[in-house]
């Protein structure tokens, strides 16, 4: 707590914050999934003592939910063999002496999952298991047309940049390009489980797809992509032997797909010469990025046929059959599981845990206390960190005025920290910065805005964006 900034963290006992929301209403369905998820789960299994210690961790889940629901004080957090990580949580607790309608949202979500993950790590028969997992796989299956769509145009791209890769360069035409592909990248955010936990086929396709992104182009109220262009334009320019372009990801599924899209196409157009993707090692906010979900999205993509044409459970009650691929959606898929596997053979396609990014804190305590991570990230020639809780972290979720400057409110993550940060956010918390003078007051206006209520619901949905540059030099 020592590094934050002092502006108000946002907290679920402001009743006019996304925070409160939160707490009321998302929390609960969260955790009502994941008690479901492990019933079924228990109940499938043979093994009777795996059964009876399944059923034991439904009902501390309960129990969870019933403290957060009745807002009891947050408990510290046991020794789950993370002792470090359960002593940064417990002093932090110590500090604040919280309940759960009355806490600094970021770290009350982020204690939420830390301790859902503390249950599993202390049974013997569920350490590795992922609650979200099947939530994921199912979002991803609802995802088809948006991915095959992708997947078509990935691969005709692929084949115009290796025609032309000795052909001079027209770099307005690939500043455009990269523009697109970065804004494919943005908006495959509009998936996040954790803020829509009951989303249907219907609206997952409306969110997804050519259309979409056209139609949202008007929403990204900061846009610093064509600076982010030149920053790695300049760099391959120069003649740099290395350049290399870090993920911090957020969500699995078509969020890592479309992140892998824009990960492909920099080290095929030469914009990045290795990719570091960053992903969380617990199960964390729903519907982050394991490492698991890596291999898992290989192995969808290496046999689409079986993923996309076996019937899943859901669509056997319904009596729906799933639309069998054509043989060119069979062929596109097939490359872009090619291409990326050949990318991580080589070592240009690199995974790199942290547990750091699960820990409970904002990334403005980055510097001091993970010292070598941030060295690691000074490495890089641009570190783009996914999604709204990435955003959240790098502000601090601090209730700062929405004209403060993106570089001002990343604190020692900013200029002086060796760091260029770009940040691909879709809006789904109250914080925001770098807005223009007014535009705030703007968007409160707006049907459903939020008006004269004190609450910044327009922030609230993700259909705006923001995509913020900060140099580290």
């Amino acid at each position: 707590m020592e590094y934050d900034p002092k502006t108000p963290q946002y907290s679920t006992g402001d009743k006019t914050s996304f925070a409160h929301e939160s707490v009321i209403k998302r929390w609960p369905v969260i955790i009502t999934g994941a008690i479901d998820d492990l019933h079924r789960a228990s109940s499938k299994t043979d093994d009777a003592e795996k059964q009876a210690e399944g059923r034991a961790l439904v009902e501390q889940l309960a129990t969870l939910k019933y403290e957060a629901l009745h807002d009891r004080k947050l408990t510290p957090l046991p020794d789950d063999g993370f002792p470090e990580e359960v002593a940064a949580y417990n002093k932090e607790l110590e500090q604040r002496d919280a309940t759960w309608m009355n806490v600094a949202w970021l770290y009350g979500e982020c204690y939420m999952y830390r301790r859902i993950s503390a249950m599993f790590q202390m049974s013997k028969h569920w350490k590795d298991y992922d609650i979200f997992a099947n939530s994921k796989s199912k979002a991803f299956r609802t995802s088809r047309d948006a991915i095959l769509e992708l997947a078509a145009q990935y691969k005709t791209l692929m084949q115009q940049l290796q025609a032309h890769k000795d052909s001079a360069q027209d770099v307005e035409a690939e500043r455009l390009l990269f523009i697109e592909m970065a804004e494919i990248c943005l908006w495959g955010n509009a998936t996040d489980l954790s803020l829509l936990p009951n989303l249907s086929y219907e609206d997952i396709q409306k969110l997804q797809g050519s259309e979409a992104r056209k139609s949202a182009e008007n929403n990204i109220l900061v846009n610093d992509l064509s600076a982010a262009f030149d920053l790695l334009k300049k760099a391959q320019a120069e003649g740099k032997k290395e350049r290399r372009v870090d993920f911090v990801l957020d969500n699995a599924g078509f969020e890592l797909y479309v992140d892998l899209i824009l990960a492909g196409y920099l080290l095929s157009s030469g914009l990045a010469t290795q990719i570091i993707i960053h992903p969380k090692s617990i199960p964390w906010f729903v519907s982050d990025v394991l490492p698991t979900d890596f291999s898992d999205l290989l192995n969808s993509i290496s046999n689409p046929r079986a993923f996309f044409e076996t019937q899943s459970e859901d669509e056997a009650l319904q009596e729906k059959t799933p639309t069998p691929l054509s043989e060119a959606e069979v062929e596109h898929m097939q490359f872009l599981f090619q291409e990326w596997v050949m990318h991580h053979a080589e070592g240009r396609l690199v995974m790199r845990p942290n547990r750091y990014w699960t820990a409970g804190g904002s990334f403005w305590r980055l510097p001091q206390e993970a010292p070598e991570l941030h060295k690691d990230l000074q490495e890089s020639e641009l570190v783009i960190f996914k999604g709204d809780l990435n955003y959240r972290k790098l502000t601090a979720d601090a209730q700062w005025d929405p004209t403060t400057p993106f570089t001002e409110a990343i604190g020692p993550m900013g200029p002086g920290s060796g760091v260029n940060v770009l940040s691909l956010r879709t809006c789904k918390a109250d914080v925001v910065v770098g807005l223009p003078a007014g535009k705030d007051e703007e968007l409160r206006s707006t049907e459903g805005g939020g008006g004269d209520s004190g609450a910044r619901k327009w922030a609230w949905s993700g259909k705006w964006a923001v995509v913020s540059l900060s140099l580290g030099a």
